[in-house]
Parts: structure tokens; C-alpha cells; sequence
């Protein structure tokens, strides 16, 4: 029997409470070593409760995209219009850790640069983190490069000390 194959997908508004969930579990693992856990709960409570996802939903200039295997969500991520006319920013990007490295990332990342062409626009954006280490030679391997800093202050006390990462290398996602 052959093995299922992944699909990324909109998301449906009778999923944001799964997508809550799965964040919380994935921040949780994975921002142990990266920031403070008391930032990872203000963070967790500012992102990604169901009622604003399902707002965010409802806005023409963003994108909520789900990872599905086997009929479950394994990975979410979010694309957003910036203040720049031409510039799409992924600005959720995760994937379960069970489900890391099997191409998944490149998969979201494929999936954002269709809808970067389909919205005829030019720039694919991100930022990351300085001390998430492994997305950073992830986001490398797809081809972004850094391109700024970015430290941002979220409030309750908090700053997002991150890179701003740009795809550079558009060959492998042309089709």
C-alpha cells in the first residue's frame, strides 16, 4: 500500500482550535532553548488563539495554510501582504518535530512562492529568530539569505530579536 502524501491546503475555520493546539505543542518543544518560557506563553496567547486566526481568516491579505498527512495537520503556515506593494511574508512557518526534514518545509515554501505568483509580486520574506539555529540553515537551504536585522518589541516586556530573510535563489521554485 502506498504511503499517504502530504497536501498543503487552506485552512478551514472549524480548525483553527487544531491549529491553536499544534502551535502550542510545537512552541513549546522547539522555543525550550530559545526564548523564555514566559515569552513563549505571551507569544502562544498573542498568535494563536482560534478566535484570531478566525479573524484573520476573513482578511483578503492574508493566508492560512495547513500541512495534512494521513488526514491530520502536521504543520501550519500563514502568509501575509506586507506595506511593501511587491512583498509576501511567510509569517508562520511550522511543522510537528516528528516531522521534520522528510520535505515538508520546502513544501511550504513552494506553496508561498505560487501564491507570491499568483499575486503577481516580487519579494519573498521572512524573519527567524537569531538563535533558532536549525530553521536558519533550513531557510539557507531553500534559499534565503539574511538580509537585515530585525528586533521588533512585541510588548509585556518582550522583543523578537530576528533576522529578515529574503529568497534569493528562485531556480529551484520556477516552474
Amino acid at each position: 500500500m502506498n504511503a499517504p502524501l502530504p497536501e498543503i491546503l487552506p485552512l478551514a475555520s472549524h480548525e483553527t482550535g487544531t491549529v491553536s493546539l499544534l502551535a502550542d505543542t510545537i512552541w513549546r518543544h522547539h522555543y525550550a532553548t530559545i526564548i523564555s518560557s514566559a515569552q513563549v506563553e505571551y507569544m502562544l496567547a498573542q498568535r494563536y488563539q482560534p478566535d484570531l486566526i478566525q479573524s484573520q481568516l476573513a482578511d483578503p491579505h492574508i493566508w492560512w495554510r495547513k500541512l495534512v498527512l494521513a488526514d491530520r495537520i502536521i504543520g501550519f503556515s500563514c502568509y501575509m501582504r506586507t506595506s511593501k506593494p511587491e512583498e509576501l511574508k511567510i509569517d508562520k512557518f511550522y511543522i510537528h518535530c516528528d516531522h521534520h526534514r522528510q520535505g515538508y518545509g520546502a513544501m511550504i515554501v513552494a506553496d508561498a512562492v505560487k501564491i507570491l505568483h499568483e499575486l503577481d509580486l516580487q519579494t519573498l520574506i521572512l524573519t527567524v529568530n537569531k538563535h533558532n539555529h536549525a530553521a536558519i540553515s533550513a531557510y539557507r537551504h531553500y534559499g534565503f539569505e539574511i538580509i537585515a536585522d530585525s528586533v521588533v518589541d512585541i510588548g509585556g516586556g518582550f522583543v523578537m530579536n530576528d533576522y529578515l530573510m529574503t529568497l534569493t535563489h528562485w531556480k529551484r521554485w520556477d516552474s
